[in-house]
């Protein structure tokens, strides 16, 4: 029997079905209503058309009547909108621009209208100046608008995927965009711990940020709009892109008897048939369920809409196929920047109350030591039997094809140990041999496995750390560039000879740049005995945490970017550079590590041209530059390559708010440490870190029993004579050693005040230490007591100079102030 088939709506969903349809069936009767002009267009398109990317516009145009005639024989009628269906008599009310309002029979309907642009009922929103993208017709006239008005500025009102897309279409034909969001961060698929890194991208790129306010009202003035924020932050602009979210188109539906959920969405069984028999529905007016959690949800894409178009057509043809589920699998360009999520996120996971485990891995893209490696961020997250609930990624490469193997993954129900057995291509301009996909999986593996306890940025920041150490692994030059308040460093390389530092009693925290090291560190001190987490993602996950839009003062806005301007033309890539360095792959520290090096070997005065991959170079620059006195000339970023111009110990230094001044002469400050007693000790410590807080240059001479303070508390072994094996004996090894001055008590007196120090919050001598060495306090050990009392250089711990009275009276002619202890 010849069936006759209505399908409502066209584009992904409704154009799919209808394909699919004829393809199975040749002799149905197929009528496809469309209340625009357009059947079928690429509406993701429909940014980059604006922003002139793609140049034509006929390239939007998926499908057109003529062609859907020709090739599918579908009888398409455009410009017909639906506005009843009657589920008893089996018709359909059709509103047509060409032969008014009349009826249609069928026998089976599928529903695809869509979603409409949410407008909410703000005083103002019906200005001209507002408009909304969802349809050709509405690009055309944001388009026209922008083509035909001497069009300054713009503010976006959404940083959903569409409002995050016409932010950067806009500034790529020269506008200027304020994009104003009313949640505390854009993009809700993503956690906040990553939209940070899409926010600074947006932010580099010359896109101004409102977060975590919304519109009060709109006001026409004769040449502009006039926005008022809740905050009542006042924002004056020549047009408003408002793209805050979309509704379901389904109030035609209404009063029908087919179901509806809460929102208006179309309700579906796992076949995407309705509660009324022969009537279908996809696309984005369904509600449908999340592959991930079970839970009906709403995810309106174009990738699960064909599919449900296809699924409704081959039930109708008697297939019996069932859609599973969407995962939300998305990706989107943020300038340079590829953002991609597929399942859950943190905080739908949370909402649920479903337990996870979370992990970040920053591999590179491919191999590091070929040309243009960048870094991507991973976050997985998973269950405590392997089930990948989620993935997030961002980078500037190779992100797309890691989520796509890790959504893969989770269709076909695999776990994070498939992720660890996955063999990906690998040669070194596209991969590595362990692929970051693998990387994510070890690094989950490890968690699961008992192998490693990690430790998320966020727990962190809300973590009770009075029994615990935090421990920054990473190099002595990586923790002066920036730290986490209260950890101590001590670099995984000298963890082994330094065990005595920590305490057994206490949990040990331990961070490293990306995890990586954190890991080495872990393993290490729980083969010791210790209690261990690690910090997963390092300091670049936590790091991110701490970033804010910067504040905007829109009246001077354009006069500061046409000086930025200035500057960047004045200071370009022609800047004649007495050396070029290429750090591009490395991850940090090595990009740090290899200008330090560039630099030493410079005179004073002469440049370096620096360029990085890595993203943390950005503001890693900024500080080594504030805080080691020479002078950034210009910093500039290009997609993944970061390029800065540095020039050796300039005398003026451009200050910002985070530098630190640099001493005149003759106001450093250095202290003989003659004493090996514990009070004398900390007092001089205390006094090292206050001079050094204030910016000083200090210099702390240790000679004769002065040096057991920095003897290390375990034993080392070295070839001593029996003098000198004497001497070892009799001394005490290290701070913790130390004796009182006064009131010893064979011990009690030394225990009695650490006790009462750690009851009053004062720092150990041992935290002094550790502190004085991370503010860049110059401890020297004197050579002449070192060969009178038999120490050997091994016997003292890491970061010690050796120097003579020679040195030490050098560095005294440039204090004004001498202490002998």
């Amino acid at each position: 029997m010849k069936k006759k088939i209505l399908i409502i709506g066209g584009v992904a969903g409704g154009a799919s079905a209808a394909a699919r349809l004829r393809r199975l069936d040749e002799d149905a009767e197929i009528i496809m209503f469309e209340k625009g002009e357009y059947i079928s267009f690429a509406n993701c398109g429909l940014p980059y058309y604006i922003g002139e990317t793609i140049k034509d516009r006929k390239k939007l145009i998926v499908q057109t009547p003529e062609n859907m005639v020709k090739r599918f024989n579908v009888d398409v009628k455009p410009n017909s909108e639906v506005i009843g269906v009657d589920t008893n008599r089996k018709f359909v009310k059709v509103n047509s621009k060409d032969k008014g309002i009349y009826e249609e029979n069928y026998d089976y309907l599928i529903l695809s209208p869509g979603a409409k642009p949410m407008k909410p009922n703000i005083e103002g929103i019906d200005s001209k100046k507002i408009i909304t993208l969802r349809n050709i017709p509405d690009t055309d006239k944001i388009k026209n608008y922008v083509d035909n008005n001497d069009i300054k500025n713009t503010v976006v009102i959404g940083g959903g995927f569409i409002g995050v897309e016409m932010a950067e279409n806009l500034v790529q034909r020269g506008i200027n965009v304020t994009l104003v969001e009313a949640a505390p961060h854009i993009l809700a698929p993503f956690d906040t711990d990553m939209t940070v890194i899409a926010e600074k991208e947006l932010e580099s790129n010359g896109v101004n940020l409102i977060l975590g306010d919304g519109v009060k009202s709109f006001k026409d003035t004769e040449n502009s709009l006039e926005i008022l924020l809740s905050s009542n932050t006042k924002l004056t602009t020549d047009l408003v892109i408002l793209a805050i979210g979309v509704v379901p188109d389904t109030d035609f539906i209404k009063g029908s008897q087919i179901k509806l959920g809460k929102r208006g969405h179309i309700l579906v069984d796992k076949n995407m048939k309705t509660n009324i028999e022969n009537i279908y529905a996809v696309g984005d007016a369904v509600e449908i369920k999340d592959f991930v959690n079970g839970q009906s949800t709403a995810i309106p894409l174009a990738g699960p809409a064909n599919k449900q178009g296809r699924i409704a057509a081959d039930n109708i043809a008697g297939l019996n196929k069932s859609f599973n589920g969407s995962q939300g699998t998305a990706i989107i360009k943020i300038f340079g920047l590829t953002a991609a999520n597929t399942g859950n996120n943190e905080r739908t996971l949370k909402r649920l109350d479903i337990p996870y485990k979370v992990i970040y891995v920053h591999p590179v893209s491919h191999a590091s030591y070929y040309p243009g490696a960048s870094p991507i961020s991973i976050k997985l997250i998973f269950n405590e039997k392997g089930t990948i609930l989620g993935a997030q990624a961002m980078g500037y490469e190779g992100v797309d094809k890691r989520i796509d193997v890790i959504a893969s993954v989770m269709r076909l129900h695999g776990t994070i140990y498939d992720l660890t057995e996955l063999e990906l291509n690998y040669a070194p301009p596209f991969s590595s041999a362990k692929d970051p996909v693998n990387m994510a999986g070890f690094t989950a593996e490890n968690v699961l496995t008992g192998k490693s306890e990690v430790i998320t940025p966020t727990e962190l920041y809300y973590y009770d750390l009075s029994n615990s150490i935090l421990v920054d692994v990473r190099s002595k030059l990586e923790f002066n560039n920036g730290h986490i308040d209260g950890a101590i460093n001590i670099p995984v390389d000298n963890l082994r000879e330094r065990l005595s530092e920590l305490d057994k009693n206490k949990e040990i925290i331990v961070y490293c740049q990306v995890g990586l090291r954190g890991y080495v560190a872990e393993r290490i001190l729980k083969q010791k005995g210790f209690k261990v987490k690690n910090l997963t993602g390092g300091y670049k996950t936590a790091s991110m945490l701490n970033y804010k839009p910067k504040e905007i003062n829109f009246t001077e806005q354009k006069e500061l970017d046409s000086e930025s301007m200035k500057e960047v033309a004045a200071t370009d890539g022609n800047y004649n550079c007495n050396k070029v360095l290429d750090t591009c792959g490395l991850c940090c520290p090595g990009p740090l590590m290899e200008v330090k090096k560039s630099v030493d070997e410079l005179k004073n005065g002469e440049t370096l041209k620096v360029t990085a991959s890595d993203p943390g170079f950005y503001e890693d620059i900024k500080s080594w530059c504030n805080t080691t006195n020479n002078t950034l000339i210009n910093l500039t970023k290009d997609n993944a390559n970061i390029t800065a111009l540095i020039k050796k110990n300039c005398e003026t230094l451009e200050k910002t708010s985070s530098n630190i001044s640099v001493p005149p002469a003759n106001t450093n400050k250095t202290m003989v440490v003659f004493s090996g007693d514990l009070d004398k000790a900390i007092a001089s410590f205390i006094i090292a870190n206050g001079a050094a807080s204030m910016g000083k240059k200090v210099t702390m001479f240790f000679t004769f029993w002065g040096l057991n303070v920095l003897r290390k508390s375990e034993k080392v072994s070295v070839k001593k004579s029996f003098i000198e094996k004497m001497f070892g004996i009799m001394m005490p090894r290290g701070s913790k050693k130390l004796k009182l001055s006064n009131m010893n008590m064979l011990g009690m007196g030394a225990k009695m005040i650490r006790g009462i120090m750690k009851n009053k919050n004062v720092s150990s001598l041992e935290d002094l230490m550790e502190t004085a060495i991370a503010n860049g306090v110059e401890i020297v050990a004197c050579q002449m007591s070192m060969d009178v009392m038999g120490i050997q250089k091994e016997e003292l711990i890491d970061d010690i100079k050796i120097g003579g009275v020679g040195y030490y009276l050098g560095e005294a002619e440039n204090s004004n102030v001498n202490l002998f202890i």
